[in-house]
Order: C-alpha cells, then structure tokens, then sequence
C-alpha cells in the first residue's frame, strides 16, 4: 500500500475488504496488498481477478464501494462498472 493510498483511505477500505470476505465465508477468495501502481489520483484501487476472466481494476473505492464490489463481482460475477478504471 503505497502512500497516495493510504492518504486517500486504502486502509479502510482494505480492512472493509478483510471483514467482508470474512463476514461472507469466502474461503477462495486471496487478498494481496501491494504497492503503488502509478495511478495516484484514483487511489484507492482494488483489482478483481477472477479465473478465466480479465482483470478488473476499480478506481475511487471507498469502503461501501469495495463492498459492492464484493458483492456484485467477487460473488456474483457481474462488473460493477460505476468505479471501473480498466479491463484487461
């Protein structure tokens, strides 16, 4: 977690992320923290990275966000496109 990160809340979303997929069970589901990706004015970034499909880079997550994030793409498979920084 990069200092623009922190600055812009990645620890809270971070630990938003950790209770969630606590709270939900998921027991496949890998949480990695890295460091800056060089996209500093859309911190806090996640990346879902689901098996067989491209990796989705969400920008300007904020706890409530990462949740729907959760949600909608990490259980249910759909891309929540309102915070969507790139697909590849």
């Amino acid at each position: 977690m990069g200092t623009c990160g922190i600055a812009a809340g990645a620890r809270e979303v971070m630990s938003a992320i950790v209770d969630e997929v606590s709270k939900r069970n998921l027991k496949d589901v890998s949480i990695s923290q890295i460091g800056c990706i060089g996209m500093c004015e859309q911190e806090p970034i996640i990346q879902v990275i689901r098996p067989g499909q491209p990796k989705v880079t969400y920008g300007y997550v904020t706890p409530e966000i990462a949740r729907t994030i959760i949600d909608q793409h990490v259980i249910g498979g759909r891309i929540f496109s309102d915070c969507v920084v790139s697909i590849e």
